[in-house]
């Protein structure tokens, strides 16, 4: 389709709309009888972490253009004050929502298991007084009072941190506000004897507050926070150092302006207004709480209440049966690309590679980016290891993974530490590829052996989100991650940006596809392929898994196939901004979304190629950034019994619509009515039939080879 057309205005829905959509899908999840109570309560706390990022980073950047005085229009035709007006309408609404969730449907039931959170005024006097020792043992030593006069200036409120504001009133000078800051290191809730109770902190501390002022009267008591604009604003002009710019910015990023302030529904309104005007909050963005406020703390209950029957069957993630062989982990790849579907298959093989490639002498040399990662990550550990071996470890470390920032700042120092060689990324670019290259001599050569994934290296969340890792050693594959890591140590982002827009001297890949060179241009000639396949009467579909879909051109495209008839099934776990169904222009798209146990996070993409399948895997969303912002890399899946497997499980998510939604022409979503088991239960139950079971994860995961020798031990019969 020519550019010129795809510059013009089309129809999109809300990209922040349908973000806060997204969080309604989850809070669904809450709201459903069928799930287990504490597994609803988690689905609680999920839609409130979600809600705090939104207010961080979305409105936080609406808040900036506003701030800025921009006037420039979302692709969908708002201006930046109505798209903050919406922002706050629809925040509000939901925020709502998960209070009348919490109060009307989860504490009942909750009840029903005998798990309360009780206020401590309500219990028995043994328990009060066993509270209040810990409270003066515990507690008090970390209260600040901070009074607000003339002489005590307002105090900055941190982020995100939870807080007491009371007015104490004395006979002579009347009333005074004092704020006091939660001890963000405690646990937010205090477990009682029979281990279903539990007292909330701030209930303990707002309970003993008279101690803290004799001869004064507390009034009144609430709790409150801020969430505040977490964007970053780097000149990337004029970077010296990315590390020590980025450490400064954070700095300045906890004192940001205040997005959100959310307070009990029952507070002081003189103690809101002091708040209001010494946290230069705009009153738009006050939000009631009906109840306990900072809603993600109650996961904590899910921590430490261990009953079984209150959770989702337990799942330990399956070895699959090739990895179960005699044979070592690189001789397995050698045989044939070895596909891994996360959480149903476990993370294990990834740091076996890893683990492997560290202490085998034949190994000279291991490259790898690393976006987000785990606290104490073993991916981590081996390359710390194979650096203390002598091997050539050369670390890619996007610094700049939001939230992620100062860890990812400490694991370079510990890499660089023990010798590897660490790159901070392209400034301008962040590198979101996840991409792992083993140099291994073999028979006089040197051989490659690759590792590339939609998700992380992250061994948290390997165990909830759902991701696809590829594992081979073929040679043009390996030709193509070299060269890209290459470009990614040795070149600038000025140099990097010529390459992009050259035409002669801009890399050739032979299998990657790389964004900011060439993502969107070959994603945006394969949909077009298609649309001319179905004028030609050639066979034609289109079917992705993706997390977003908003960039305009891409969306543009998918119309146009549309129009020429292309069957388009999108399944779409959080933001889009594409209109399907409608007459004339996306009749044949559909659009639906998952929304279970695990979090959907691969990006899978198959075209029909006139009968001949294409299936990439990416590790970047159709989104702007992805295209032109980020290092991205969509691999093909080259084995045919490998794509096979993967257009079965696209099957299975399209088929199955239990835990499933669909996206209607007016932008809201329906649920799909529930049939048989969920598409993620189907795979649980399949992944266990044709892999071999590992019983401890976390075990597997801190010595890998012992779980390959128990496995070949338990390897399965033929049947």
């Amino acid at each position: 389709m020519p550019e010129e057309r795809r510059r013009t205005t089309i129809p999109l829905l809300n990209r922040e709309i349908s973000r806060l959509d997204y969080n309604r899908r989850i809070l669904a999840k809450a709201e459903d009888a069928a799930v287990p109570v504490l597994e609803r309560l988690r689905f609680l706390t999920y839609c409130s972490q979600n809600l705090d990022e939104f207010f961080m980073v979305r409105a936080g950047a609406a808040r900036d253009r506003i701030d800025a005085g921009l006037s420039e229009m979302t692709a969908d035709g708002l201006t930046p004050t109505q798209q903050m007006d919406i922002i706050r309408t629809r925040a509000r609404a939901l925020l709502g929502d998960m209070y009348r969730c919490l109060n009307d449907s989860l504490i009942p039931a909750l009840a029903k298991e005998k798990i309360a959170i009780v206020s401590f005024r309500d219990l028995a006097e043994s328990e009060r007084e066993r509270l209040s020792r810990y409270f003066i043992a515990s507690v008090a030593p970390l209260l600040t009072p901070l009074a607000i006069d003339q002489s005590h200036p307002f105090p900055f409120i941190a982020n995100r941190a939870l807080n007491i504001g009371l007015i104490v009133e004395s006979e002579r000078s009347g009333e005074h506000i004092v704020l006091m800051k939660v001890p963000p290191l405690l646990d937010r809730l205090i477990g009682l004897a029979d281990g279903r109770r539990f007292v909330a902190l701030g209930s303990l501390i707002i309970a003993h507050l008279p101690q803290f002022f004799p001869n004064l009267r507390v009034k009144s008591a609430a709790l409150f926070r801020v969430v505040r604009n977490s964007e970053l604003s780097i000149d990337e002009e004029e970077i010296q150092d990315l590390r020590e710019a980025l450490e400064a910015e954070l700095r300045r990023r906890d004192r940001k302006q205040v997005i959100c302030l959310e307070i009990d529904e029952r507070a002081d309104p003189a103690l809101v207004e002091t708040l209001i005007t010494g946290t230069r909050t705009q009153r738009e963005d006050v939000y009631p709480a009906a109840g306990f406020v900072k809603l993600d703390d109650l996961a904590e209950i899910c921590d430490r209440v261990r009953v079984p029957e209150l959770f989702f069957p337990p799942f330990n993630p399956r070895l699959p049966q090739r990895l179960a062989s005699q044979n070592d982990i690189f001789t397995v790849i050698r045989e044939g690309d070895l596909l891994l579907d996360r959480p149903y298959e476990s993370f294990t093989a990834v740091v076996e590679v890893l683990h492997s490639a560290a202490i085998d002498p034949a190994v000279v040399a291991i490259k790898q980016t690393l976006y987000q990662t785990s606290e104490d990550s073993p991916i981590v550990d081996q390359l710390v290891t194979a650096a203390l071996n002598g091997k050539q470890v050369t670390v890619i470390i996007e610094l700049q993974t939001r939230f992620e920032e100062l860890r990812n700042i400490a694991l370079a120092r510990r890499l660089q530490d023990a010798g590897a060689q660490v790159v901070y990324g392209v400034v301008g670019l962040e590198t979101h590829a996840k991409l792992s290259l083993v140099v291994r001599s073999e028979e006089r050569r040197l051989r490659g052996y690759v590792h590339l994934s939609t998700g992380n290296y992250n061994s948290d969340t390997a165990r909830s989100y759902t991701d696809f890792d590829l594992l081979t050693c073929n040679e043009t594959i390996a030709a193509d991650a070299t060269q890209l890591l290459n470009v990614l140590t040795g070149f600038t982002a000025v140099t990097i940006s010529d390459l992009v827009e050259g035409t002669r001297d801009r890399p050739r890949w032979q299998q990657l596809v790389v964004a900011p060179f060439d993502y969107q241009r070959w994603l945006l000639e394969r949909i077009d392929r298609e649309a001319r396949n179905m004028r030609e009467k050639r066979p034609a579909r289109i079917t992705a898994k993706l997390n977003s879909i908003v960039d305009p051109p891409t969306i543009d495209a998918l119309y146009d196939a549309s129009r020429a008839g292309v069957p388009i099934d999108l399944i779409v776990r959080s933001t889009c901004c594409l209109v399907p169904g409608q007459r004339g222009l996306s009749e044949n798209i559909r659009v639906i979304s998952i929304v279970d146990r695990f979090l959907e996070h691969d990006r899978v993409v198959r075209f029909e190629n006139g009968g001949s399948p294409e299936i990439f895997l990416c590790s970047g969303d159709w989104m702007p950034r992805n295209f032109t912002r980020r290092i991205e890399v969509a691999f093909p899946v080259l084995d045919p019994t490998l794509r096979q497997r993967i257009e079965k499980l696209l099957g299975t998510f399209i088929t199955n619509t239990t835990s499933s939604w669909e996206l209607q022409t007016d932008g809201s979503w329906r649920a799909r009515p529930a049939s048989g088991p969920s598409a993620q239960e189907v795979l649980v139950k399949l992944t266990h039939l044709q892999s071999v079971r590992l019983e401890s994860y976390d075990a597997a995961l801190e010595e890998p080879e012992k779980f390959r020798q128990r496995a070949r031990r338990r390897r399965p019969t033929a049947s």
